[in-house]
């Protein structure tokens, strides 16, 4: 191939690999040097993940929170694709879909992200729910809908998994429910949010206190049938009735990404080396979720939606500089602090050396997280929406006060 026909091939539209993208197009190519660049996803729409709580709540709307790729992409050299891949061939340098498709790359971008392992308990695969897509917020939210239609008097929900995810989960859902909800939050050990900043960990459990939400420490589950849930507590276990079970815990890389003959440590991810190229082949970059990755310092990152967004500029630099002849950088993570939201209109917040909880903490974990939507476009968009929507309630209430 010439240097004017370079393809790049980004595997997984989430944070990692759309933000590569977008960061991609920003470099000041040369003509002779500007690649074709392929995005494909087998979903139609980014999700901005942090956001997904909100809509079980109905505080956001679907397009605010998942705004489709084409939209996304518009104006710009981007192609997407909408396809599942079904074989990486890194010898012929080809990405093969089911639907037949295939395309050929110069350099690769492996950012599919995980999935959530559902073998984990009996049962748990036809009866939980996991949270991790726009499908998952729609299940439940069905599921919430005709339970709260029905005539009974509680609805009873069990979370597995004390982690952010969990936690977030358990003080919306508490907040929509009100009276009517009863939450437990199982964690297998003996604290919730083990690795967040002890400020946090507070402001949450304090949240779940006042909203009368049980916590199962040291706890794990047994089995889940269609309408009840078995909880081993040292060696004794209890089976409780439940309308919903959540599954949040734990994360795998997919099949396709575990087939690849590439150096893998004992989870599946991916080994790359600082510059993010997987290791004996430098044509291939990983991030996010499916990558074990050590940065310049040698520390280890986690597996977060703020590690994949900055992973993603260092991969598009590190992909322009390599078809460019320029040196290649080594990624230096920058810890930003953590947010969580805990329950309508309350957040809680730790940066900088800045903590914050409560309403103040919830309007900026909103205004970051607007800045981090992909797209000047969208983010205006959104921000017009935030501003106009409370305007107009405001304007409806007084309206039918009036009246």
């Amino acid at each position: 191939m010439t240097e004017k026909s370079q393809r790049i091939c980004i595997l997984g539209g989430g944070f990692g690999g759309l933000y590569t993208a977008l960061r991609l197009i920003q470099f000041p190519w040369q003509p002779s040097e500007k690649p074709e660049i392929i995005l494909i996803d087998q979903r139609d729409r980014f999700l901005f993940a942090p956001l997904l709580y909100e809509l079980v709540t109905g505080e956001l709307q679907t397009w605010e929170i998942a705004p489709p790729f084409e939209e996304l992409f518009t104006n710009t050299n981007i192609r997407f694709c909408q396809g599942v891949i079904s074989e990486i061939d890194i010898n012929q340098q080809q990405v093969k879909l089911e639907n037949g498709q295939a395309f050929s790359y110069d350099r690769l971008v492996l950012a599919m992200g995980g999935e959530t392992p559902m073998e984990m308990a009996k049962g748990a695969a036809e009866y939980a729910i996991p949270f991790r897509t726009i499908d998952d917020a729609y299940r439940l939210q069905e599921k919430l809908r005709v339970l709260e239609a029905s005539d009974r008097e509680k609805i009873r929900v069990a979370i597995a998994g004390g982690g952010y995810s969990g936690v977030e989960l358990a003080c919306k859902l508490a907040d929509r429910l009100q009276y009517k909800g009863r939450i437990r939050l199982v964690e297998r050990s003996d604290m919730i949010l083990r690795t967040s900043p002890e400020f946090n960990r507070e402001a949450a459990s304090q949240a779940l206190s006042e909203r009368n939400i049980w916590i199962d420490l040291e706890t794990e589950i047994e089995s889940i049938e269609a309408n009840q849930i078995s909880l081993k507590y040292k060696g004794q276990v209890d089976t409780i009735p439940v309308d919903i079970v959540l599954w949040t815990v734990g994360t795998k890389v997919a099949p396709v990404v575990k087939s690849l003959p590439l150096k893998k440590n004992q989870r599946d991810q991916i080994i790359t080396s600082a510059t993010l190229q997987v290791q004996d082949n430098t044509q291939i970059f990983a991030l996010g979720d499916l990558a074990d990755c050590q940065d310049a310092d040698g520390q280890k990152v986690p597996t977060t939606a703020q590690v994949a967004i900055q992973q993603s500029d260092y991969v598009a630099w590190n992909i322009w500089a390599s078809v460019t002849g320029r040196p290649l950088l080594p990624f230096r993570y920058q810890p930003l602090g953590e947010m969580m939201a805990l329950g309508l209109d309350n957040a809680t917040l730790t940066s900088l050396g800045i903590k914050l909880d409560g309403q103040v903490a919830h309007l900026a974990r909103r205004l970051v997280y607007l800045y981090r939507l992909p797209t000047l476009d969208h983010q205006m968009k959104v921000a017009f929406n935030w501003i106009v929507n409370p305007i107009q309630e405001a304007l409806s209430s007084f309206s039918t006060t009036n009246n």
